[in-house]
């Protein structure tokens, strides 16, 4: 695989600050506030949780909750969180034309909406009655409040449940293309069901010691008088205050329907465009839609992995008519077309993030009947993403020679039991064979561990490997007049990993100069006469000592400096230096 043509290996080096800086866009922005707001909730559910253990608990716990989140400047992080993330809600059922999932996407809008409505008169009465009459209200007056006003009580169990589902909902479209989802979403959901069963109980078990306690002239004295309750006058102000911004809310959320539909009306009055598609459909639609939106509204298959979230480029197209009438990318589509390598190439854009005036013709770079472009939690590394992985060439020697003296058949076999032999040696060190090419194998190290776990994954595949033939040499030595020999070439490095083929032809692989750089390793040990070389990243990020092995530079083809790589005549040696510790840890 030459490196000149992978994308991979091209991919413009952009200064990291900037870089970092093109890469925010409203969702990161409501995405940083939403995680403020969650770990709010989060805190706040576990004091919910002390009443399990008594009202005392609550109130012990509650002083620490105040504390932290009232202190300066947490409580200006969190206010300014409230508000942008509130202000980017409501923004969102503005500008939102078309969701991509017909349920999920709709209920994380509709409870995120329905949160201020639910915890007004919650905030009001605490927060607001301290700050405008000093009123010191806790836990046993809140508790007091749901007694007398049942109403109260599952409006809490309610928006109990729907702020901590907005919240799930949300970091799962955040996580869901993580790396490690797969391996962590047990027990987030573990974590998802018990935090606010544990927070309802405490609450069900504080508001039943309040109870027991209302027979007590000395408790109802200390707790039910007008510094802890308010006189009347104050609670018919908060009151009034309550109703006043429910209906500026419900007023808010009226206007902004009506601006939907206003704009709605002037896009179709702007005049209607054509969408002209690489198979030769054509749809026409009002000005104002992104690409993604339209297909999705006239059921045209478009992958999109993220949700038109601008998070992957599984929607992107290249367009094949005008591009001098198109709208410049963001700095969002800009970030993403730069880090997949395309950002140079003008033709080609995110069909989430353009939002064409014109007609447009365009064919779609990511074809939608393929399952894996269409694949969102459950599979996300078949999609195409960027890590770190180890890879791993292993070629036979003298096959051509094997075959020129056997029957086919009998090639066949040996070459089966040789791949056998290697691939045993990879699974067992935690590896997985990825491709057979011919009589090689590529290998990768790292789909579910870090890179210095890949590393010493791969030296000791490469041992097993050297055992492995051993014994196969012995089993077949009555058949062949020379043992196997193999020569092994290891690298590690950022590749891009995702389903390649077409339709049904798809082949899980990687792709970069780690996987060529890997490839030439393995040519080289004919010429250098060993049977494994690796290069120093391997080498240093296993831990292996720096005299180890001998050391040589080498030049790579595609490279422009030579590289520093180890060598390895006997493969068996490497036994002594990945030690037990490491492959204890595999």
């Amino acid at each position: 695989m030459d490196a000149s043509l992978n994308p991979a290996s091209n991919l413009p080096r952009t200064a990291p600050a900037t870089a970092w800086w093109r890469g925010i866009g409203l969702r990161q922005v409501r995405l940083v506030c939403g995680l403020v707001l969650f770990t709010y909730l989060l805190s706040h559910f576990l004091n919910h949780a002390l009443g399990n253990i008594s009202l005392d608990a609550l109130q012990a716990g509650v002083i620490i909750h105040a504390g932290f989140w009232q202190s300066f400047p947490v409580a200006e992080i969190f206010y300014s969180a409230v508000t942008i993330h509130g202000a980017l809600g409501i923004w969102a059922l503005y500008e939102r034309r078309q969701f991509r999932w017909r349920a999920i996407e709709p209920l994380q809008l509709v409870l995120g909406l329905s949160i201020p409505a639910l915890i007004v008169a919650h905030v009001v009465a605490v927060r607001l009655g301290q700050n405008l009459f000093d009123i010191d209200r806790s836990y046993p007056q809140v508790f007091y409040s749901w007694i007398t006003s049942p109403w109260r009580t599952w409006s809490m169990y309610l928006v109990v449940m729907v702020s901590w589902l907005h919240g799930c909902i949300g970091l799962y479209f955040w996580l869901r293309l993580k790396v490690y989802f797969k391996r962590v979403a047990p027990y987030l959901l573990a974590a998802a069901v018990l935090i606010p069963t544990l927070a309802l109980l405490g609450i069900f078990q504080g508001k039943r010691e309040v109870e027991a306690k209302l027979g007590s002239p000395q408790w109802q004295a200390a707790n039910l008088n007008e510094t802890r309750l308010g006189t009347e006058p104050q609670q018919q102000a908060l009151g009034d205050l309550t109703d006043r911004l429910l209906i500026g809310y419900a007023a808010l959320l009226a206007i902004v329907l009506a601006a939907r539909g206003i704009r709605q009306v002037v896009e179709q009055r702007a005049g209607m465009i054509n969408l002209t598609y690489g198979d030769g459909r054509k749809i026409r639609v009002p000005t104002g839609l992104s690409v993604l939106e339209a297909s999705l509204r006239h059921r045209v298959p478009h992958a999109s992995v993220c949700g038109g979230r601008a998070r992957c480029s599984t929607c992107r197209i290249r367009i094949t008519s005008d591009i001098d009438k198109l709208p410049a990318p963001s700095a969002r589509e800009a970030f993403i077309l730069s880090r997949i390598g395309t950002g140079a190439d003008p033709a080609v854009r995110l069909a989430c993030q353009l939002r064409p005036t014109t007609d447009v013709a365009f064919v779609q770079l990511f074809a939608p009947q393929v399952t894996s472009a269409n694949a969102h939690a459950s599979q996300p590394a078949r999609i195409g993403q960027e890590r770190y992985l180890v890879c791993m060439f292993v070629d036979m020697r003298g096959s051509t020679m094997l075959a020129e003296k056997r029957l086919p058949y009998d090639t066949v076999f040996i070459v089966n039991r040789f791949l056998d032999a290697v691939s045993q040696a990879v699974i067992a060190s935690g590896g997985q064979p990825n491709q057979f090419i011919g009589d090689g194998e590529l290998a990768l190290f790292g789909l579910a561990c870090d890179p210095q776990t890949a590393c010493r994954q791969a030296l000791h595949a490469a041992q097993l490997i050297a055992e492995n033939i051993d014994e196969l040499n012995r089993a077949l030595a009555h058949d062949l007049p020379q043992p196997l020999r193999f020569g092994i070439g290891i690298h590690g490095g950022e590749v891009i990993v995702g389903d390649i083929g077409y339709r049904d032809h798809l082949v899980f692989t990687a792709l970069g100069d780690a996987v060529n750089v890997a490839a030439r390793l393995q040519d080289m040990t004919k010429s250098l006469a060993c049977e494994v070389i690796i290069s120093e990243e391997v080498s240093t990020t296993a831990g292996l000592a720096g005299d180890a092995l001998p050391q040589q530079d080498v030049a790579i083809r595609g490279r422009a400096a030579p590289m520093n790589v180890r060598t390895i005549t006997d493969a068996r040696v490497l036994s002594s230096l990945v030690t037990s510790d490491m492959v204890s840890a595999l």
